[in-house]
Parts: structure tokens; sequence; C-alpha cells
């Protein structure tokens, strides 16, 4: 069993280590039993180890003695076994410690069991209802005995991996601590087996789910906000563990790596092994005059030495001479958003706009600033993370931020996605789920944006940083000039909303992109469907910062990216990550957030402000109505009849408007615009009839349109 997998060139080494365990064997056989010497003692060496055993053991005996030649000669023995299965001084010394550890802590349980009397099992035995003797009773302690970690940094006994009673328990009020989730107390090192696809923490009896069960009062903030405003506690999200890949796994497949490449006729040599929660990077330097093309056309090659599905190759690592092989873990590791948010980069980073995004390849929690990137797209195949990232973002705002400082318009077509947010305090309006009101939004967004753009015109300051520094020093009026929060427009499934009005839709898109970061107003947009014809070459020129899941192929990878790599990734969370000021694509690992932990922080947020909904589709209604009349040259009476006509046939028709009318094409087309411009029709679909917006019971509304 020791040599499968082993490659022939690896014969030699067998060979050798197998002679020297069993010479080393023979001559500790023939010490043992006398160590008679050959010359005159034919038979007696014949049956205790043979003439090998003997011109091993006899002149170590008489120059060492017999102690001296003990040591040697089992020294002799135990480097043979060493050799063949291919193992090292510190992996010994490493197991040692780990079967000595094993076996002190089995003593210790054993004793603890035998001597240790449960105070329930205490009472049974000393009134007699027991007829069992002591040492049989205590078999089962009532509470487990605390155990305490050896120096061996090797495995442990299951039941440590097992949640206590701590562990379950709800944090108490007032206090900052929150207990450890299960699986955290694993040394590094250690070989722990994880399911393929790790469960949600919500499957877990952990402290999570305890609070989704019944929310208990949680610990007070770190900080409060000047108007009573309590910020959730990061407390509220689970932590997760320290599971990871083993040295001695990691060691074994750099070994394979370095064979592969030799085998190849590769002159490289491995420096440098960067674990991670999902893939780990082995950093190869190659010899000089070998070129870079030699290693990264053994793409394929290196992922069936591996085992692994696929590599990526980093070629080069930015900034370094060295070539990344980043490989799947066999153990991959839970990234929670409460480990993120709890960082010490998360709480020296104070933009309102910090979202928790994961950790990269190296373990590191990465952040993004809004505000920096300034809009981002993401884009992957389904069930690739996207929602899980969207709800990081929209998680990470609802804990860091407060409603007066930034507000949310969050469009979800699929209606299942975000519909957890409705009530939150962020909000401008309900979750979207209709195309049209969504539609409505983005336009409602871009007369936002001119607004903004006035007052900052008016005040002579060129950003939403120097309008609120100029409002907090008193040189601006309050009654003219108001403190508009950031904004945040996130679209779950932009595919959905282009297939309905694609042009007005990235018109407003693009119209935000390019103009509205000054203003606050950043861009969040998702789709499940990366082609050219969802991810327009004008939306990609202005959203510079995107981030691209697991894809199928490397058209859709260049469409995202403008790069393969994405078509690589393992999935569930795995991302590559680009943005303005870095180009190059960085590996992270997304942070999941469970619907418990939503659930819980969108509670505490509910209780300590109420939603205050704004009626954007009725000022988008009233400002498309004044600029229709505006621009309306038009009878106005053989417009209101075209109204009646649309509204009461539900048919937006041009050449029923010509029939009924009696009038040009041209003129009937363009008394159709108006009527889209007022909202009575939406856009043009081609030969097709425009849908109808207004119902008849609107029709006799005193405005006229719908609200």
């Amino acid at each position: 069993m020791l040599l499968l997998g082993r490659y022939r060139d690896d014969f030699r080494r067998v060979l050798v280590g197998a002679a020297l365990w069993f010479s080393g064997a023979l001559g500790l056989f023939h010490l043992i039993m006398g160590g008679a010497a050959l010359a005159g003692n034919g038979e007696l060496v014949q049956r205790t180890g043979g003439a090998i055993g003997s011109l091993i053991a006899f002149p170590l005996q008489r120059l060492l003695g017999f102690w001296g030649a003990f040591v040697v000669v089992s020294l002799m023995t135990a480097l043979g076994v060493m050799v063949v299965v291919r193992a090292s001084i510190r992996d010994v010394i490493l197991a040692a410690g780990e079967f000595s550890g094993f076996a002190a802590r089995s003593l210790r349980a054993s004793w603890a069991g035998m001597w240790s009397v449960g105070p329930e099992r205490r009472t049974a035995a000393n009134s007699g209802a027991s007829d069992k003797p002591r040492w049989q009773v205590d078999r089962r302690p009532a509470k487990p005995p605390q155990r305490r970690s050896v120096n061996s940094p090797q495995r442990r006994p299951k039941v440590e991996r097992r949640p206590t009673k701590a562990e379950r328990r709800p944090p108490r009020p007032g206090s900052d601590q929150t207990p450890p989730p299960a699986g955290t107390a694993s040394p590094p090192g250690e070989v722990v087996r994880l399911p393929q696809r790790p469960k949600p923490p919500s499957k877990r009896p952990t402290a999570t789910a305890g609070v989704a069960e019944s929310p208990p009062p949680s610990p007070p903030p770190p900080a409060e906000i000047g108007n009573g405003y309590q910020l959730p506690p990061v407390a509220l999200l689970q932590r997760g563990g320290n599971e990871g890949q083993s040295r001695r796994m990691l060691e074994e497949t750099a070994r394979q790596l370095e064979d592969t490449l030799r085998h190849h006729d590769v002159n490289a040599k491995l420096t440098n092994i960067v674990p991670g929660p999902t893939v780990t990077r082995y950093e190869i330097e190659l010899a000089p005059g070998v070129k870079v093309s030699r290693v990264t056309n053994l793409s394929g090659d290196i992922a069936y030495a591996l085992a692994t599905p696929d590599v990526r190759l980093l070629a080069p690592i930015p900034g370094r001479s060295a070539i990344g092989v980043e490989v799947p873990n066999r153990v991959r590791r839970l990234v929670t958003l409460g480990d993120v948010l709890a960082s010490s980069e998360a709480s020296r980073m104070k933009h309102p706009l910090v979202v928790g995004l994961g950790e990269d390849i190296s373990g590191k929690p990465v952040l993004l600033n809004l505000a920096e990137l300034p809009h981002v797209l993401i884009a992957g195949a389904t069930g690739a993370g996207k929602s899980s990232c969207i709800n990081s973002i929209v998680t990470s705002l609802l804990v860091r931020t407060d409603p007066e400082d930034v507000r949310l318009i969050m469009v979800d077509p699929k209606r299942v996605e975000l519909g957890q947010y409705n009530g939150v305090p962020h909000l401008m309006t309900r979750v979207i789920t209709k195309p049209k009101k969504a539609l409505e939004a983005l336009q409602w967004a871009v007369a936002e944006m001119d607004r903004r753009y006035d007052l900052l015109a008016e005040a002579g300051v060129r950003d939403i940083v120097s309008y609120r520094q100029k409002l907090r020093g008193g040189t601006l009026q309050a009654d003219r000039f108001d403190r508009f929060p950031f904004l945040v427009v996130l679209i779950d499934e932009l595919n959905d909303l282009m297939m309905v009005a694609g042009r007005d839709v990235e018109s407003a898109i693009v119209r935000i992109a390019q103009m509205a970061r000054a203003v606050g107003i950043h861009l969040v947009i998702a789709t499940q469907r990366p082609s050219v014809n969802v991810i327009t070459g004008v939306i990609k020129a202005n959203v510079p910062s995107r981030l691209a899941f697991s894809v199928a192929s490397q058209t859709d990878s260049r469409v995202i990216i403008d790069t393969v790599g994405a078509e690589k990734l393992v999935g569930m969370g795995d991302m590559l990550v680009v943005t303005a000021r870095e180009p190059r694509a960085v590996r992270v690992q997304g942070a999941w957030v469970s619907e418990e932990e939503v659930s819980v922080v969108v509670d505490w947020v509910k209780t300590q402000k109420k939603a205050e909904y704004r009626r954007i589709y009725e000022e988008v209604a009233v400002e498309r109505r004044a600029s229709a009349e505006q621009e309306d040259d038009e009878d106005a009476d053989l417009v209101r009849r075209a109204t009646e006509l649309v509204v009461r046939s539900q048919l937006g028709s041009t050449s029923m408007l010509q029939r009924k009318l009696r009038v040009g094409f041209a003129r009937a087309g363009r008394i159709m615009d108006i009527l889209e411009q007022r909202g009575i029709v939406g856009p043009s679909e081609g030969s097709k009839a425009r849908e109808v917006l207004v119902t008849i019971e609107e029709l006799q509304t005193p405005a006229g349109l719908p609200i």
C-alpha cells in the first residue's frame, strides 16, 4: 500500500531502503539471539540471522558493546523504513508526538472516567439504588472532563470537534464576547475532513442557529451615533473555523509538483507555499534560460499529476519573478462575513461604503470601498455565488452604516433574493420586483443625480465629501442645501431588465456610471448571463470594477474581465476581482452569510428606526408629465382623445391612432411618443403594440397617471 502512486524512478530508492531495512532486521535478530561469530559456528549462525546478520552485528558488538550495537542496528532498520515510506526525521518526530499525545489523553480520559463520579450517579450510588461497583457506575461522567492540548499540533479525538454547551449558548446581554463556533479549536497542521460543499452555518448547532431560533438581547454596539441609532454588533454574525490542510498534505503536493516539472525537463525549484481557504498557491522560480511558456503549457499535465480537476497558472506573479500554480484544496475552509468584519482591517477603514468581500489566497480579509470602485459588475454562472456576494455587501452596509449616511435602492426581478430586506430603514423604497418600476427607479436616480449636481455647483464644491464638510462648517444655508446621503443601487439580475427595456435601461445605467460618482451614487449590478447582449460595450467602458465568478468558457470570462481565468474557478464563492486601482485579477474566496444571520441583522435595524419610503414613482410621473407638457406642440384635445382611445382599448398601436384620429403616420407616431413621456404606454418593442401602463380606473384619477 505504501508504494501505490509512486513513479518508476522511485524504485531505486525503494530498493535501497528495503536493503537497509532487511539487513538491519537480520543484524538485530542475530544480536538478540546471542551474536555468535561466523567462523566455527555455521549451524548456529544459520539459525540466528544468517551470514548477513552475523557480518553486521558481530563486529559492531565487539567494537561498541551490546547496547551500542543494538542502537546502531536499530537506527539502521528505522532508516530503511524511512527511506521506503519517504518520511523525514521531522515526520517521525511529529508522528511520535502524535502517538504519545493520543496515548496520554486516552489514559487521562480512562482514569477520569474510572474514578470521577457525577452528582446524579453519586446520589444513586450512595442511596443504594445501583448495585454496580463504583468503577462501573462512573464509565460515563455527567460532565466531560476538560482536556488540554498537548505539545504535538496533531489530530485530536472527535469529541473535541463537537460543539459544547458554551458554544450553543447565545451571547449574554451586555457582553462583547461571542462563544466560539464548533470546530475552531483545531490546531494548525491538523487534517480536518469536511464535506465537499460547506454547509451553511444555519445547519450547524452553533451560536448563530441559536440566535435565529430565539433572538436574545444582543450586546451593545462598540459605538453609538449621535442621533441615537445603534449599529448592529458584529457578534450577531457567525464566525468561521480554522480548519485547513495539514502541512504534510501541502508538502506531499509540492513534491508531486516538483516531480512533474522534473519529468518534463523543466529546470525550476519550488520557493514558497501560500495556503488559502479555497486554493493553495505554489510559487516556482525558473532557472536562467528557461522560458515561462514551458510551465504554462503544462497546465493539463500538472492537473493530471495532482489529481485535481484544473489548476490556474499565474505567470508571472505581479511584482515577483515567480510563477504561481493555484491548486484547489482538498479540504476547504469556510469564510464567513463575521470573520471579515471583525478583522483589524475592517476596524481601520471608517468609510461608510466599505463592505466585506472575503479572503484572498493568503487568508487576509478583503474589503472594498464602493466609493473608490465606483461601480461594480458581478457576473457568473448560476449557483456560483453572486447572490451570496450581494447579501454580504448589503449586510456589511447594514452593520456598518447609519440610514442617514447610506440609502439603498434594490431591484430583484426574481422576487426571492432580496425580499427579506423589506422594512429596513436604509431602503429608499420597497424592494422593486417589476422591470417597469425598476426603469422608473433608475430614471429617478438620474434626476436625483442632476439635482445633486445643481447643489454642488451652487455650493462651489467638486464632490460629496467637500459638500458635507462645508455643510458641517455652517457656510451653507440649511434651508437651501440638504445633507443628501450616499445612494447605492443594487440590481440582482440585469438580463431581465435588458429584455424588457434594454435601450432605456442601458441609457440610465450609462448616465449614472459616467457622472454619479462625485455626488455619491453608486451601482452594483449582477447578472448570470455574461454575454455581449447584456454586458454591452458601453456598460463595460463605464463600469471598470468587476467580480467574475465561475463561468463555463473562456469567452464568458473575456466578456466579464477581458481575460481568461474565470473558467478555472471552483465555484461556491470563488471569484476574480478586477478594480479600477488593481487591473490585474486577484483571486478571492467570497464571504458566506446565512439567512438566519441576515434575519437577525434586519430585525436589529428595524427596531432602531422605522423605514421611511419615498414615493419615487410619483415623482417620476409628475416630472415626466411636466416635461411632456413643456415639449408638447400637439393639440391638447387630440392628445386627450388619443389617451382615452389607448387606455380604453388597452392597445398602444400607432396604426390604430391613424385610423381613429384620421392623422398621418408621422403625427400618430409623435402622439405616441407624447403618451410614452407621460407614462401612458411603454417603450417601443419593434413591430409589436406598446404596453399600456394605465388602467381605466387610473384614468379617472386627477393625475391621470399611474402611481
